[in-house]
């Protein structure tokens, strides 16, 4: 298939995503939808998956990493109620994709991955994104230098978010997240207040796992 064809096919299935995923998922902000519909999936996964890039499931991208489903990310997104002036960190960068939607809503957008393979290729596709940083260094960390943050998205699932991510965001700013309960993936969100943090489930969608954020376990005598 020659370029101008593959890029019309592309371009048919992103629409195509947008009607039948986002649409009908409570993906209702329309500057997301835009923004979706515009960033072209396939250019951040791996070669052989780019016939489901736009698919309504996760995709591997090696070394027991995987991309969020377009659904998981789009509701993640839209619940961070992103302003055009916010400087928000996405933890969990994996190649980029969620980054780049993000890069067409944000002021400034600070993408965190840990994987040096995958960092790499977020930096790759995200080159010449002027308001995107690529940060390296563990998830669970959060990357302090880069905030205070007004939103922060956590696109994949967690246990638990740690309190040093929670202290990086702003007063009043919003966390939105998968969380792990028991084995069940479901989506939350949560702002920061000056009494403390918590998370409310928003949906029942499911979403890739990220390392590093397992809860401890609680003491027992």
């Amino acid at each position: 298939m020659d370029g101008s064809a593959d890029t019309l096919r592309f371009d048919e299935m992103r629409a195509a995503m947008v009607a039948s995923q986002l649409r009908t998922s409570a993906v209702d902000d329309s500057r997301v939808v835009k923004a979706m519909g515009e960033v072209p999936r396939e250019r951040f996964v791996p070669a052989a998956s780019r016939a489901i890039a736009y698919y309504d499931r996760e995709v591997a991208l090696g070394n027991g990493r995987a991309m969020n489903a377009p659904l998981a990310s789009g509701r993640l997104v839209t619940e961070a109620e992103i302003l055009p002036t916010d400087r928000v960190l996405l933890i969990g960068a994996a190649t980029g994709y969620t980054a780049a939607v993000l890069a067409k809503l944000a002021g400034s957008v600070v993408a965190l991955e840990e994987d040096a393979t995958l960092a790499a290729q977020a930096r790759d596709a995200l080159a010449g994104t002027a308001n995107v940083t690529v940060a390296e260094g563990p998830l669970v960390a959060g990357w302090a230098q880069g905030g205070p943050y007004d939103a922060v998205v956590i696109d994949g699932g967690v246990e638990s978010v740690p309190d040093a991510i929670v202290q990086q965001v702003k007063i009043d700013g919003r966390i939105t997240t998968g969380l792990i309960d028991r084995g069940v993936r479901r989506l939350a969100a949560g702002r920061r207040s000056e009494g403390g943090f918590g998370l409310t489930d928003f949906a029942d969608v499911d979403c890739v796992v990220l390392p590093g954020f397992a809860k401890p376990p609680s003491f027992q005598f």
